[in-house]
């Protein structure tokens, strides 16, 4: 591939980084397109040209944004070894210290509450394209300890949204609270993982 196809190929990722920025800046009333425009180092035009609308640039920049952490979550899942609780445990200090060091996930959170009466269709985007898959690992885990007898089939295992709700506390006391009440992400690392197994695990 030619350099200038090399760009040409990368051009759309850039916009849409530049577009996470002023969303995350001013909202998605208030972004203007030129101003995305401006801090991708494109033209207005060109972005018309890889996305006819401004709606259409925040579906795909909440798109790209909220996958960016699956490729990695996998990574962890598929190399992770020992008991069943020793893989949740990895699973769950790896979302947990990932949303604590990354602000992108945060900030496509915020944005998807504050714009998601606006555009539902987005939300249920974000379900089936990022929540998921996330539960969906998590799931796995938690199911094939049971089948092992490592851990209860209980209606905390067979409910795995509650595995993944430490997560969602997290995000939103950062957004709230980040810059104000520090939070030790290790301690509660431990204390979401005590409250899991004790839920879960075969007595």
């Amino acid at each position: 591939m030619t350099k200038r196809a090399r760009r040409k190929a990368e051009r759309p990722t850039e916009i849409l980084d530049a577009a996470f920025e002023e969303f995350v800046k001013t909202g998605y009333s208030a972004t203007r397109l030129q101003d995305v425009a401006k801090r991708a180092g494109v033209t207005k035009g060109t972005i018309y040209f890889y996305f006819e609308t401004k709606e259409r640039v925040f579906q795909e920049m909440m798109r790209h944004k909220s996958q960016e952490l699956l490729p990695d979550l996998e990574r962890i899942a598929a190399k992770s070894v020992g008991s069943h609780a020793q893989r949740l445990r990895a699973l769950v200090t790896f979302f947990l210290g990932r949303i604590a060091e990354d602000r992108t996930g945060r900030e496509t959170l915020r944005l998807l509450i504050a714009e998601g009466s606006r555009f539902p269709d987005m939300v249920d985007q974000y379900h089936d394209e990022f929540m998921q898959p996330v539960i969906d690992h998590f799931k796995r885990v938690i199911t094939a300890g049971v089948t092992a007898g490592e851990f209860r089939a209980a209606s905390a295992t067979s409910f795995t949204e509650v595995a993944v709700s430490p997560a969602m506390l997290l995000s939103i006391w950062l957004m709230l609270f980040g810059s104000r009440r520090a939070l030790d992400i290790k301690s509660f690392t431990e204390a979401s993982m005590d409250l899991i197994m004790k839920g879960i695990e075969e007595r």
